[in-house]
């Protein structure tokens, strides 16, 4: 395996390659992103497939945003196969922007915007303009202290549409907190998966009132490569919410 980027110094990204994977590390041994190098629109890391079962909520987005692009695994699924969907990222680090070709991110174009921005002033300037919002957002040291704030989790609320569906990963980190700042934020409406086998948790929050999700009807309006992708963790999600109901 050989190390690309790490001239940038401790903790800047950098891509790792084998014959079947392309990764992107920030330091050690953990893996930000991993893409298979035959299938680079697989969401090959079981957490990001469960984030976009949020598309149980709705499976046709008009609008998406995302912040923290990192290798743009959820940017490129949802370019390639929600046809019904525009998409805003914000990446805060150049240096990962840097990497965009190396992961086979899509040029911008009239479905796909990608900013070199703080993420959470950029997403306080957009009130009321996502049907779903992802957010994924690690640095060296975790999740910045700018996107863990009750003020941040206010902000994710806000730039929801009024039944606009937000999910967040959280990787190693004391998951309570989080949930008391968007339980919160979202007065209630929260429900989390624990993810198999990994160190993550998906906190999803709603707007409005989802109280009907079918995961086959969801599952129907998406094509055939997503519906592959996500029926297990949408049918888990599905059976979360009718507990939580």
């Amino acid at each position: 395996m050989a190390k690309v980027g790490r001239k940038g110094g401790v903790g800047a990204p950098y891509v790792r390659h084998s014959w079947r994977y392309t990764e992107l590390l920030f330091r050690g041994e953990v893996t930000q992103t991993r893409m298979l190098r035959w299938f680079p629109y697989w969401l090959q890391v079981g957490y990001t497939r469960t984030m976009l079962a949020a598309l149980l909520f709705n499976p046709r987005p008009p609008r998406i945003g995302i912040v923290g692009l990192g290798g743009g695994a959820q940017a490129k699924f949802c370019h390639r196969h929600l046809a019904h969907s525009r998409i805003e990222a914000v990446e805060s680090d150049p240096r990962v922007l840097a990497l965009r070709s190396a992961f086979r991110i899509p040029p911008d174009d009239a479905r796909l915007s990608v900013e070199c921005a703080d993420g959470a002033a950029w997403l306080r300037a957009r009130p009321n303009s996502f049907d779903l919002l992802l957010i994924d957002a690690y640095d060296v040291d975790g999740i910045p202290a700018a996107l863990s704030s009750q003020a941040f989790h206010d902000s994710c609320a806000a730039a929801l549409t009024p039944n606009g569906v937000m999910t967040s990963n959280l990787y190693a980190t004391d998951t309570e907190r989080y949930l008391t700042r968007m339980q919160r934020a979202f007065a209630g409406q929260v429900c989390m998966l624990a993810e198999p086998a990994q160190d993550n948790a998906v906190v999803f929050a709603w707007r409005g009132q989802h109280r009907n999700v079918d995961a086959q009807e969801a599952l129907s309006a998406l094509p055939w490569a997503a519906r592959l992708q996500l029926s297990t963790p949408m049918r888990r999600l599905e059976g979360t919410l009718g507990k939580h109901v």
